[in-house]
């Protein structure tokens, strides 16, 4: 009997759900499928002398259709949409070629028509070299493309005409401080972008997202920018495009240079609104230069208020570093509780009249403000209950002094605003010549209003200007005070580079003249207040650096 409830239950349902539907009446309009399709196609430049074009292999085409409310183009096979049924479309295989299109009428109902019209086109212009190095030169050919995130200035941003006497069109003169592997970029770096050579020219895919949309072009689209964004908003990212080549003719190509070199004079545009990771509505490129590993382009966002520069590379880029100093010749990896080893670390001590920057602590050796713990080393700075800071400033001034080398520092900093920690090295012949005749070597130190960014920066004294000189650069970083990072500085004979996780964000030819051929010693302290310590909170009680380890590589 149980059985016969079950059915009797099954039948009662789908007596109750085919009784609703009844009770509900919907209209439909009627499905008509378009007709009377009309097709236009005006080849650019026609007249008595040249029956075919101008040689721009440029068509406009409309079409119109009874019943119709939007329409797609079929060319060799691959779609481009336009509602309005107006597109404009450049065929760039070379010389007087039939080509085949095919346009599709949308009607109501999900219906649709098509109708196929032949147009005889002449392009006059090539670029090979070109098509080659973008695919591959023989039909089937196909080529990866990456940006070439492990540069400096890999996206830029500069004026479309605008020029301030220094030809500021043509090159990134709004933006260019962007460094290799930049933080906010990172969710774009494993865009990979496929040419492919076919035999009727060459065909574009992104087969790996998202899409980059900067905070100039978002508000277009009415989503958050500088971020990345998938394909439900970058709806033309991906899917297979075709690639058209033309002359450039915008006023960078034809009047201006990029590096002292002038423009290629080459461009290229994705068909269906295809675009190479960096969504700005624009769709050609205008090339600057190109070879078999690297690609230059300019695009011009939509609105013609921007013209961004990207920099691409054939070969993938993995993030790291490779060094040149390998073997370990000192480190300390704080393995026992209790205070620092003597033998590696030493102090320095006091006040002293604010240490040459109005900093406001004064330095100690006690425990409260320097152990090991944990297998960390922690330097704590305080708040004295007097209106005052203690802190420590531990150095290897002759424990541990060399000249050249690989110094990785493991740290997590402290996140209150006053603190300024620094990782450091000064020269070992301080005690007699001075400061900045010795030399500094700043491997990271960090402002007390800005903890999402680290500075990398060396200073000397200038014979020639009788002056203190220096050089420095910043670099982003996120989560410096909750996650552990690398802070790596390598000193050759011919530079000094510095770098965050693995990373290089700074790098200052070093030559017979300058300080940096000699000893230095280590540092490491947190300061508070002064130059870059700023304001210090008001509520302020205390805070950390937390060193993991401390190695030099030769």
């Amino acid at each position: 009997m149980k059985k016969f409830k079950n059915i009797y239950i099954i039948l009662f349902s789908l007596m109750t759900a085919f009784y609703g539907c009844q009770e509900n009446s919907y209209q439909f309009g009627d499905v008509v499928s378009p007709s009377n399709i009309v097709i236009n196609a005006e080849i650019v430049g026609v007249d008595a002398d040249n029956p075919y074009g101008d040689g721009s292999g440029s068509v406009n085409f409309t079409v119109s259709a009874d019943n119709g409310s939007s329409y797609v183009y079929y060319f060799d096979g691959a779609a481009e949409a336009s509602p309005s049924g107006i597109l404009s479309k450049r065929f760039s295989k070379v010389g007087v070629n039939v080509y085949t299109v095919v346009v599709k009428a949308n009607g109501t109902g999900g219906v649709s028509s098509t109708k196929t019209i032949d147009v005889e086109v002449f392009s006059s212009f090539s670029d090979v070299e070109t098509e080659n190095f973008l695919s591959g030169a023989n039909v089937g050919d196909s080529k990866k493309w990456y940006w070439q995130a492990d540069i400096d200035v890999h996206v830029g941003l500069g004026p479309v005409t605008d020029d301030y006497g220094n030809g500021e069109f043509a090159y990134e003169a709004w933006w260019n401080g962007i460094k290799a592997w930049d933080a906010e970029k990172g969710c774009m770096y494993d865009n990979e972008f496929v040419f492919t050579r076919t035999t009727n020219g060459v065909t574009f895919e992104q087969t790996v997202g998202p899409a980059f949309v900067p905070g100039t072009y978002a508000g277009d689209l009415g989503v958050a920018g500088d971020q990345c964004h998938d394909e439900t908003v970058a709806t033309s990212m991906f899917g297979l495009k075709t690639v058209s080549f033309g002359p450039s003719v915008s006023k960078a190509a034809l009047e201006g240079s990029y590096d002292e070199e002038p423009y290629r004079g080459t461009t290229f545009e994705i068909s269906e609104g295809g675009f190479m990771g960096w969504l700005v509505g624009s769709s050609t490129y205008d090339i600057i230069s190109i070879s078999n590993d690297e690609l230059v382009v300019r695009v011009i966002q939509a609105g013609d208020g921007f013209a961004w520069y990207h920099k691409f590379t054939s070969t993938k880029p993995v993030q790291g570093a490779s060094y040149e100093f390998n073997t370990l010749a000192w480190s300390d990896e704080f393995e026992t509780d209790g205070a620092p080893d003597a033998t590696k670390w030493t102090y320095d001590l006091g006040a002293n009249s604010g240490w040459g920057n109005n900093e406001l602590q004064t330095y100690t050796d006690t425990a409260e403000n320097a152990k090991v713990e944990g297998g960390s080393l922690i330097i704590t700075a305080k708040a004295d209950g007097s209106g005052g800071y203690t802190s420590a400033r531990l150095k290897s001034q002759g424990l541990y002094n060399f000249t050249y080398g690989r110094v990785e520092v493991k740290a997590k900093l402290p996140a209150s605003q006053g603190t300024w920690p620094a990782i450091w090295m000064l020269g070992s012949n301080f005690t007699s010549v001075g400061w900045p005749q010795s030399g500094e070597i700043d491997i990271m130190e960090q402002t007390g209003g800005d903890k999402n960014t680290t500075l990398g920066t060396c200073h000397w004294f200038d014979s020639a200007s009788s002056s203190n000189a220096s050089y420095g650069e910043t670099t982003s970083i996120a989560n410096a005070s909750s996650e552990f990072h690398l802070y790596t500085v390598e000193w050759t004979e011919e530079a000094v580079k510095i770098f965050v996780d693995d990373i290089k964000f700074y790098e200052l030819t070093n030559d017979s003249t300058l300080p940096f051929n000699a000893d230095f010693f280590l540092i490491l302290n947190v300061a508070m207040g002064g130059s870059l310590g700023g304001t210090v909170d008001a509520s302020f009680t205390e805070d950390t650096m937390e060193i993991d380890y401390v190695k030099v590589f030769k």
